[in-house]
């Protein structure tokens, strides 16, 4: 696709990349003024007694999935952030990731866990985070047409395409445009519920959504163009939790504490995957058989860093950098709080 091309399709996340530089400047200017406000503590010091910790989800249970989400949910959790004088734990959901991202940056969470690809554009618009584990992989998405609409991706030339754009789902996308070589697309930013009504409607002619979402509209009769998993693996999505360094600064044992807290939790889960697939369903709605496909335990990471993680993480970032939808290049080794 050319630059060109690029310039008028990608509007939109050019957008939240200005955006997120914005805020960006905006901590950088009052972030020392809150943090003096907070009473927060210094290196080595006693943590601020309220830690804020954002995920991907409008969950009944108001927590993540995952290990950690178990280990809050069962209350070990809540135990091990006590050693660094945490007594409270606010849990908040976002639509997407790059709503996450600004809230990290403007300072209104401390933690969030997200997808790979919105983390790396946050960091590459100057974003001041650090990785702290790379908590899942082979994060799932599919290329669903509308009903009597395209059936190939090759029929998707001239044709409109919703997706999240700043998402895993939208470097998905874009890998597989460029690598069909097809250019002439529009590209239309909706949310999963507006995208789903979208599609029905027939007002959109293909959609990239997530696994659960395509697992639950397949069977209504929409055509799956591509699958992530099965026809490009190299697309799959990775998730991530990272913190921010104003965060970190202040309490430098975080990583080590918040991994030995999702360690343990996925340890306990294990040991019961039953009570924990339970506990997803209760938590997200979703039913039992897709919570078994799309929140396999197997999936969870029980390292914090794996070799063949960084390495699919570089590789984001390079497709991103390369295509013109990250903003600046960076370190990846750098960003990693080993």
């Amino acid at each position: 696709m050319t630059h060109t091309a690029y310039t008028k399709k990608y509007t939109h996340l050019i957008g939240f990349v200005l955006l997120l530089a914005a805020l960006v400047l905006l901590a950088s200017a009052c972030g020392r003024a809150e943090a003096d406000s907070s009473g927060g503590a210094g290196p080595g010091g006693k943590a601020p007694s309220v830690l804020r910790v954002g995920y991907i989800g409008a969950n009944k249970l108001n927590l993540p999935s995952g290990a950690e989400g178990w280990g809050f949910y069962k209350g070990g959790a809540k135990e091990e952030l006590k050693k660094l004088g945490i007594t409270d734990v606010q849990f908040v959901g976002f639509p997407n990731g790059p709503d996450l991202s600004e809230s990290l940056i403007s300072g209104r969470i401390d933690i969030g866990s997200l997808g790979d690809t919105p983390a790396i554009l946050a960091r590459s618009a100057g974003a001041p985070s650090k990785v702290i584990t790379l908590n899942s992989s082979g994060s799932n998405a599919f290329i669903l047409g509308k009903k009597n609409g395209p059936t190939t991706l090759a029929d998707l030339k001239g044709k409109k395409i919703s997706v999240k754009k700043g998402s895993y789902m939208h470097r998905y996308l874009a890998g597989l445009l460029k690598e069909q070589g097809i250019k002439d697309v529009q590209l239309i930013h909706l949310l999963d519920e507006d995208a789903d009504a979208a599609l029905v409607r027939g007002e959109v002619d293909a959609i990239a959504t997530t696994e659960v979402r395509g697992l639950k509209m397949i069977p209504q009769g929409f055509p799956v163009l591509d699958e992530a998993a099965k026809d490009h693996p190299a697309l799959v999505g990775a998730g991530v939790t990272v913190v921010s360094e104003s965060y970190l600064k202040k309490v430098p044992d975080i990583a080590k504490v918040w991994n030995d807290l999702r360690i343990k939790a996925l340890d306990d889960l294990k040991t019961q995957e039953d009570a924990y697939y339970a506990f997803v369903v209760e938590n997200t709605g979703t039913p039992l058989d897709l919570v078994k496909k799309t929140s396999a335990v197997s999936r969870i990471q029980r390292e914090s860093f794996t070799d063949s993680g960084i390495q699919a993480l570089k590789a984001t970032k390079d497709f991103l950098v390369q295509d013109k939808l990250a903003d600046t290049d960076f370190n990846v080794d750098d960003w990693l709080v080993k």
